[in-house]
């Protein structure tokens, strides 16, 4: 586990909407994933690093986050966070303390997205 220091109340002041996973059959048999609006959280927004990995062949850096949001029970790696027009993929979670650490890539807005 991490032992990054919680951040102070007042800087969990960034506004988070819960994106929940709905998957439709898309007559192939397949699905096609799209993300409904759930709940407001209230967090904490901190860079964690970055990640490399391999795309299309050539290596990319992905930069990664730290969202901290009070303690919820259901938040899984198949949801994301949005704020405002970024979107956040959550790749774990952390509890501590009361808190929920989430560790996510920042996602490129794609025309889908903007669905």
């Amino acid at each position: 586990m991490d032992k990054t220091p919680r951040p102070a109340l007042g800087a969990r002041r960034r506004r988070f909407v819960l994106e929940m996973p709905v998957e439709e059959p898309d007559g192939f048999g397949g699905v096609l994933r799209r993300y409904v609006a759930g709940p407001v959280l209230w967090g904490a927004l901190g860079p964690a690093g970055s990640v490399e990995r391999l795309r299309g062949g050539r290596s990319d850096r992905a930069v990664t986050h730290r969202i901290t949001l009070r303690a919820r029970p259901g938040l899984t790696p198949a949801m994301r966070l949005a704020a405002g027009p970024r979107r956040f993929a959550i790749r774990g979670v952390d509890e501590a303390a009361g808190d929920l650490v989430c560790h996510v890539e920042e996602l490129l807005e794609t025309p889908e997205m903007r669905a």
